[in-house]
């Protein structure tokens, strides 16, 4: 078992994001200690705890990490619903990490003209300033 500070140091989640999700019903069934009443935490919320940080870096809602939480908690019956919400969010994170990729290749694009203009093998030019420069 393991306390909130236990858990946030494993989850790497801080405390009061840890506070908010369980206030928030993100992470349920969560134990209380019978001397203080305090959150306690086994090994398979800090599982769920670690698949909900997934879900959040896929770019799912307060809302759509409920829904998908409600189908977990239905069990296998929704599996196959469960599949088709990550098959979406899938495609969503594929347009992010192609649009991430553009802008790597501009970031490259924009340094290797920066190192000509550096080496002298290319004449300084820029859309930006009027100069006689400019082209």
């Amino acid at each position: 078992m393991y306390t909130m500070q236990e858990c946030c140091k494993l989850t790497g989640l801080s405390y009061d994001t840890l506070k908010y999700d369980c206030n928030e019903g993100l992470i349920p069934n969560v134990n209380r200690d019978k001397f203080n009443n305090y959150r306690i935490f086994d090994d398979n919320d800090i599982n769920w705890i670690n698949s909900l940080k997934c879900l959040k870096k896929c770019g799912f809602s307060l809302k759509e990490m409920r829904i998908y939480l409600d189908l977990c908690m239905q069990g296998p019956s929704t599996i196959q619903q469960r599949k088709q919400i990550l098959l979406r969010q899938r495609s969503e994170v594929e347009k992010q990490i192609t649009s991430l990729n553009d802008t790597l290749d501009y970031i490259d694009r924009k340094n290797a003209l920066y190192d000509k203009f550096l080496s002298g093998e290319l004449e300084y030019y820029s859309y930006l300033t009027k100069s006689s420069n400019s082209q």
